[in-house]
């Protein structure tokens, strides 16, 4: 490769992974800004815990399928195309989710209620399930796209650095709605009807003063749940033209060299590709290994993420605004674990990610044990710093599956291992969602105290459990490159 090549290669190979970068977290923009209105709509409509955990446990697991679908979808489609009419479709979807109120008021004719509360739930739902169908064209177009354009010797490093996108896209989007429902809406305080309908959404006696105030933080913020969605799909809609505008498909589309010689064989939808991917995926242990894993790693990433705000209101005191930054915190710790998971990965551990995901599952379970431990007063800083400590080890694990996965199915079947692998992941909304939802709501009956920390040894025990999975897997190789071209002089000769 001359100097020139190489200088355009590079060019071009950083310009994807730049803009992939930035894609994928807008994606997060327009899906996990839901966590933040959760507390707003349980005040305001008395949606209970049970209801959005069957909400979530829902789309993750259609999340999941769609993620799987995409994976064979990415290995055959421009990822220009791909990925930026999924995030505009994702776009669309939210903004349909600020009028939720609004079309339940339409179809049963009320304002509040049963009826109306549950229609309004059943339209959530829905547009949960349009939004996460479209969700899963962002991360198995990249997925594909960057095991084109990185060799597998750089790829723990690289995709490390563009996993940071996960992160990146998670803590901007929870300082954002942290903020908006923190500071925006209508300031309601000041009307008894709303705060004693607030207080008895949330089960809070009025004579309770200390919970008082967490009612009242709620009332002086009436509506605000609703830009929640309405600024970051504006986000994310100016990034889909983004996409549109920087990404190119594999270093072929611009008239370059593929670095992986399976490269030239990936398009086709015939026997044979049918046949590599029945081997490298289908019957690839390793491959399974790795999705069993990826669904303990996501259990308790999702806890965290998607009950984060509420816990941290409910168990701990904090206020909306300063539960954003605390998840921002554990996202940007989450960055800088995968940035060091992936460089020690590469300089000390020869490409072999499944011993760092298993290094890393240990320090989940030490950090979540250490903040379970903290006890009640303990200050928000030596909250934020545990917890933040648990962000760093748990985002090892999630990025470096996924390279996992894409190294031993080859960049061939990259998109379609990660689909499978992905299912995995999103089928931890089973345990994270509506299992966390209904454990918490029985327990709010019983211990309300205590209920939060039941949650947290179950997720240590999950931590345990992936610790075990990945020890299945030590004695693999880094890829699967080299059993691959060794099948291909077999066939030569």
């Amino acid at each position: 490769m001359s100097s020139t090549t190489k200088k355009s290669f590079m060019y071009w190979q950083w310009r994807t992974i730049i803009t992939t970068m930035i894609g994928y977290a807008l994606f997060y923009f327009v899906r996990k800004n839901f966590s933040f209105a959760i507390p707003g709509l349980s005040a305001e409509y008395g949606i209970t815990k049970t209801s959005f955990g069957i909400i979530m446990t829902i789309v993750t697991i259609v999340y999941g399928v769609s993620r799987f679908l995409n994976g064979f979808i990415a290995d055959r489609l421009n990822a220009r195309y791909h990925m930026a009419v999924g995030l505009l479709l994702c776009a669309i979807a939210n903004y349909a989710f600020g009028f939720g109120a609004d079309l339940s008021s339409l179809i049963t004719g009320q304002t509040s209620g049963p009826q109306f509360t549950n229609t309004m739930v059943l339209i959530f739902g829905v547009i949960l399930i349009i939004n996460n169908l479209f969700q899963g064209t962002g991360f198995p177009p990249v997925a594909r796209l960057l095991s084109h354009w990185i060799p597998a010797n750089e790829l723990a490093t690289k995709m490390s650095i563009w996993n940071t996108s996960h992160s990146i896209g998670a803590s901007l989007v929870a300082i954002l709605c942290g903020y908006v429902m923190g500071t925006l809406g209508v300031n309601m305080a000041a009307n008894p009807e709303i705060v004693a309908n607030i207080a008895a959404h949330l089960h809070v006696d009025m004579a309770d003063a200390a919970r008082m105030q967490g009612v009242l933080e709620s009332a002086a913020h009436v509506g605000a749940w609703r830009l929640c969605f309405w600024i970051p799909a504006t986000i994310a809609l100016v990034g889909a033209l983004g996409i549109f505008i920087f990404l190119r498909d594999t270093p072929s589309s611009v008239g370059l060299a593929e670095i992986h010689e399976t490269n030239k064989k990936g398009k086709g939808a015939n026997a044979d590709y049918k046949d590599f991917i029945r081997r490298k995926v289908f019957r690839n242990k390793w491959i399974w290994i790795l999705a069993i894993a990826d669904f303990f790693v996501y259990i308790v990433r999702f806890a965290v993420l998607d009950w984060g705000p509420t816990f941290l209101k409910e168990a701990r005191g904090m206020s909306l605004a300063n539960a954003g930054w605390t998840v921002a915190v554990f996202e940007i710790f989450g960055i800088i674990g995968m940035l060091v998971s992936g460089y020690a990965t590469d300089k000390w551990l020869k490409g072999k990610a499944h011993h760092t995901c298993l290094y890393c599952m240990v320090g989940v379970a030490i950090f979540m044990t250490i903040f379970l431990m903290l006890p009640h007063g303990t200050t928000m800083f030596w909250m934020v710093i545990v917890l933040a400590m648990a962000g760093f080890f748990i985002y090892g694990p999630q990025a470096l599956i996924g390279i996992a996965a894409a190294n031993q199915a080859t960049n061939r079947a990259a998109g379609a291992a990660n689909g499978l692998i992905g299912m995995f992941g999103y089928a931890s909304g089973i345990v994270s969602g509506i299992g966390v939802g209904i454990f918490v709501d029985l327990m709010n009956k019983v211990n309300p105290e205590k209920s939060w920390d039941y949650v947290f040894m179950g997720m240590i025990g999950i931590a345990i459990i992936g610790i075990f999975v990945f020890m299945l897997m030590w004695n693999a190789k880094a890829d699967g490159y080299d059993e691959e071209h060794a099948g291909e002089e077999v066939t030569t000769n």
